[in-house]
């Protein structure tokens, strides 16, 4: 398995404190089945700072400590981008990472709110090549009082990415119940562990993934693995079609 979303590099921003963490949440993600890791420490989130360069120093030190403790996990570098008004300033100065510097940039909307700019820096983002992942919308809001602008979203060439543990109910009934029905309606392309810590915020990737398995079915969870590599490989995620109407209740 291959996991897109990880707050491993440490000492970074709030996921592993420590190299010790950081190596141990390797541990237990390689005994999850999981060979890959992006990275994707938070930038421009207005506490944590994280410029391309100083993350794929922090990747090649990470990545040379698990070869010496003998751990089968590849550390590869992105970035977790949260919404701002500077990042296409920061873009032209190299400041953004994409995931496994992809075409693929890892975005993360404020949980309470979208802003009002957000649209326009879509169509920004998009003129430059790049294709939005949008991190863990089920936990946004605004989207989950009102899902059908996820269709907008999706419009505009956006791809969807659930948290692992949003689907096992780390987040409460509301975040899960909103979680599982992307994930059944084809509106989630990518499950992501999102991991922060070995306490409370671990990998539990194979565990959604075996839950998954049962709700939807194999193919669903190939599907999801597919689309990770491609992400990695930089190639398109097919676009499965939308097994749901066009009208949403509101999750919340």
């Amino acid at each position: 398995m291959i996991d897109t979303h990880c707050h491993i590099l440490p000492g970074l921003d709030d996921g592993a404190p420590s190299l010790e963490v950081a190596v141990e949440m390797a541990r237990y993600a390689a005994m999850e089945g999981v060979h890959s890791m992006i990275a994707t420490p938070h930038h421009g989130c207005g506490r944590y700072d994280n410029p391309a360069k100083q993350i794929g120093l922090a990747v090649q030190e990470l990545n040379a400590e698990l070869q010496k403790q003998q751990i089968p996990i590849e550390i590869l570098p992105g970035q977790e981008v949260r919404v701002y008004k500077e990042l296409l300033n920061d873009w032209e100065a190299g400041e953004i990472r994409t995931l496994n510097d992809s075409n693929y940039l890892l975005l993360e909307l404020p949980l309470g709110d979208i802003p009002t700019y957000f649209d326009d820096l879509l169509y920004e983002v998009h003129v430059l090549g790049l294709t939005v992942i949008l991190a863990h919308p089920e936990r946004n809001q605004v989207l989950m009082s009102n899902p059908n602008r996820l269709h907008h979203y999706l419009e505009q060439g956006c791809r969807f990415q659930v948290t692992s543990q949003s689907i096992t109910g780390l987040f409460g009934r509301k975040v899960q119940k909103f979680a599982i029905h992307l994930c059944k309606t084809n509106m989630s392309h990518l499950i992501a562990s999102d991991a922060h810590n070995m306490a409370s915020r671990r990998s539990d990737l194979s565990m959604a993934l075996a839950y998954l398995d049962k709700q939807i079915g194999p193919k669903a969870v190939e599907n999801y693995l597919l689309n990770a590599a491609c992400v990695v490989q930089n190639e398109p995620i097919p676009i499965v079609p939308q097994a749901y109407q066009r009208r949403f209740w509101s999750f919340k």
